[in-house]
């Protein structure tokens, strides 16, 4: 959907290019005393300081054309500015301080425009794959978190289930993959009951889109995305600030779709499943209720707390049916609540699993490519606050406290049977921007678990 793809971005090999060296903000006296005296003079007059992806052309006989500021140079998205800073046409980088295929993803990633509505400002500058890069691998997950990018910067007149749908059936054909989609009263008949009560007041009828791909003698992996394409908090109605980005609330069902492109461009050795329970939370005559009873699919009956707490719904039943092909890892990523964000802040991926490894790894892989995951607790002393008098379990619980951690509890209930687990709570979206991270949908937590799976699977 990107007016650009990830390739266009890269130089090709052999391409006639200038030169940029990057500048760490501690070495910019060294740095421009290195360079003959009228290049200093003109990269002090223009006010270059070695920011984060400050750049300054510098005159003919310098020895280098660009500088590139790399600030803190805590990561490669310190210089990913660059590709939108720098002219127009073919860079390469005298050297990186950075892992040079992390250092081709965050430039890449730096030049995207979401340009469906809009022509695109400028073409970003083309960087030439820095030696020791793994040229696939930076198209692969550049292309993946453009992807994501695209569907949840899309409005929802644009990306309602049947749109959804339509890119997971694109995504799969490329690949090679099967998808299937059990749509509006099938879903009662497939035994899905809670994804058919969350989007049966929409005119874009509630679905479960799943695609399989890969050898199925090979390690089974599901992949479950919240994909609410839009939610207006049902007959518990948001303010109208509240709506205002509710576009991206399918941003967990994008970040598996992104994922999942990875995975098949790379060919891991997984037997992949992805489910993404698509709907939209509207309102008509027929919406479910607060208070309303509901039985999930896997027998469990459910007391609505809120209507406006309705994507833990739409995955436990996304999840039952994922448990029943036995994987050998399930993940769910999901915009679940407004919790993680008043804990965690936007730029850092909650987590949620009792696989003490998997989250250590997790973590530690998110710090090495600067995608950010922390660990947090199932904390089973607040598993009695989603007790119901009347059900087996409320959806949101009493006391109103640790509100992501409840969320994580509810869905646990669904996951108990899973072999290993998962449940990223992330928020999907930039809101301001940062080099190589402009306004708007994000890909959070999915380029440090496509790490892990790397590591755990042999790609």
């Amino acid at each position: 959907m990107t007016a650009s793809t990830a390739a266009d971005l890269f130089a090709k090999p052999g391409a006639d290019a200038r030169t940029a060296r990057i500048v760490a903000a501690a070495d910019l006296d060294a740095a421009l005393e290195a360079l003959p005296e009228a290049a200093a003079t003109h990269a002090r007059a223009s006010g270059f300081e070695a920011g984060a992806s400050q750049v300054v052309i510098l005159p003919g006989g310098a020895g280098v054309d660009a500088l590139i500021g790399a600030g803190p140079a805590g990561s490669a998205f310190d210089i990913a500015g660059a590709a939108m800073a720098l002219p127009e046409g073919d860079w390469a980088l005298e050297a990186t301080p950075f892992d040079p295929t992390e250092t081709a993803i965050a430039f890449a990633l730096g030049g995207y425009q979401f340009t469906r509505y809009k022509s695109a400002r400028r073409s970003p500058a083309r960087l030439v794959a820095p030696e020791g890069c793994d040229a696939a691998e930076a198209s692969r997950v550049a292309a993946g978190a453009m992807l994501t990018r695209d569907l949840v910067n899309t409005p929802a007149g644009d990306m309602l289930p049947s749109h959804l749908q339509k890119v997971a059936e694109g995504l799969a054909a490329a690949h090679g993959a099967t998808c299937t989609a059990i749509v509006a009263d099938e879903l009662l008949q497939e035994n899905l009951p809670m994804i058919h009560a969350v989007g049966r007041a929409s005119a874009d009828a509630p679905r479960l889109i799943e695609f399989e791909w890969g050898d199925p003698a090979h390690p089974r992996l599901a992949l479950v995305g919240k994909g609410v394409c839009f939610d207006s908090g049902g007959l518990d109605i948001k303010p109208s600030s509240g709506m205002l980005l509710m576009k991206k609330d399918m941003g967990g069902a994008a970040t598996v779709l992104g994922l999942a492109s990875m995975i098949m461009d790379a060919r891991l050795p997984v037997r992949l499943h992805v489910l993404i329970p698509a709907v939209e939370n509207a309102i008509s005559a027929n919406a479910f209720r607060p208070g309303d009873i509901l039985t999930s699919r896997k027998g469990l009956t459910v007391e609505v707390g809120n209507t406006d707490a309705e994507g833990r719904l739409v995955l436990a039943d996304a999840i039952t049916k994922a448990i029943e092909s036995a994987p050998d890892l399930l993940i769910d990523m999901a915009t679940l609540t407004g919790a993680a964000r008043v804990a965690l802040g936007p730029e850092l991926a909650p987590v949620y699993t009792e696989d003490e490894s998997l989250a250590q790894s997790l973590k530690d892989e998110g710090a090495a490519c600067d995608d950010p995951v922390w660990p947090m607790p199932l904390w089973g002393g607040y598993d009695s606050w989603l007790d119901s008098d009347i059900a087996d379990l409320s959806s949101t619980g009493k006391g109103g406290f640790a509100g992501s951690i409840t969320a994580a509890l509810f869905l646990r209930r669904f996951a108990s049977d899973a072999k290993a687990w998962a449940h990223f709570d992330i928020y999907g979206w930039n809101p301001s921007a940062r080099p190589g991270r402009p306004v708007g949908g994000e890909m959070l937590g999915a380029r440090a678990l496509w790490r892990v799976l790397k590591a755990k699977f042999g790609g």
